[in-house]
């Protein structure tokens, strides 16, 4: 389970928006408690692919992230980008590059007046929706 509060999701729906009509992303960090994952902080980067349908995270945004989470004794949770015009489920490009199967892989969907966030553990091509309560 993801515990996400409503100020972190409203952080990354602000950051999905402002990057319209390009998918936008970011990394999220908190700490881990048997099989909860607490989001403490989320990290806003730049789309260096500047694209509705891909992304890259600036290698210097993530590199600051990561600064931060090791100085504040959190743990990377995850990352999460937006889907401007389709739903918050991931492409066969965001399969075929989820690095990490202890991470998870928050998609926002900006494709309905309401936004749709979802997450989703991807571990060797296989997807699993995951929990999230904010």
């Amino acid at each position: 389970m993801l515990i996400l509060s409503n100020e972190h999701f409203e952080q990354m729906v602000a950051h999905a928006r402002a990057g319209l009509p390009n998918e936008s992303c970011g990394l999220f960090a908190g700490t881990i408690t048997r099989e909860t994952k607490t989001v403490k902080a989320v990290y806003c980067l730049k789309n260096t692919d500047a694209n509705p349908e891909h992304f890259s995270m600036a290698p210097e945004d993530q590199f600051n992230a990561i600064k931060d989470i090791r100085k504040n004794g959190w743990t990377l949770l995850g990352n999460f980008h937006s889907h401007p015009a389709s739903p918050a489920r991931p492409s066969e490009e965001d399969i075929r590059l989820a690095f990490d199967p202890s991470l998870s892989y928050i998609i926002i969907s900006l494709k309905d007046p309401e936004p749709v966030l979802k997450s989703f553990i991807i571990r060797a091509g296989t997807v699993a929706e995951e929990p999230v309560q904010v």
